[in-house]
């Protein structure tokens, strides 16, 4: 039986609640969290785990999509309302999306290829 991505998100995003930020399966060793984020549109509340790095004090997320051409949905979502929070472990914490550009996302890009070949 085929799961759809967000019947996937779903599941994940459960057993990160109930084990307090950790999961197994495919994502099994990886540091997640959880980016909550409102659609630009709909304005509809929305929350995907994410794989993250730490960076000194701050949390970066890249947004791959799994190696596929175009971002991730919440990408658009974010850059309408940078203003958000994400789980980490059980504790949510109010963030701040930004984008890196220049010298700091290539630093950045290469910590996170590094890591998430």
């Amino acid at each position: 039986m085929s799961t759809t991505a967000a019947e996937f998100d779903a599941q994940v995003i459960r057993e990160f609640r109930a084990r307090g930020g950790r999961v197994g399966g495919v994502f099994e060793g990886t540091p997640l969290l959880l980016l909550h984020h409102a659609g630009a549109e709909s304005g509809a509340t929305r929350v995907n785990p994410v794989g993250y790095l730490r960076d000194g004090g701050r949390y970066v997320i890249f947004a791959s999509n799994g190696g596929a051409p175009r971002d991730p949905a919440w990408v658009g979502n974010l850059r309408a309302e940078p203003l958000t929070s994400i789980e980490v472990g059980s504790e949510t914490i109010d963030v701040v999306a930004e984008q890196a550009t220049g010298a700091e996302r290539e630093r950045l890009f290469a910590l996170g290829a590094a890591r998430f070949p």
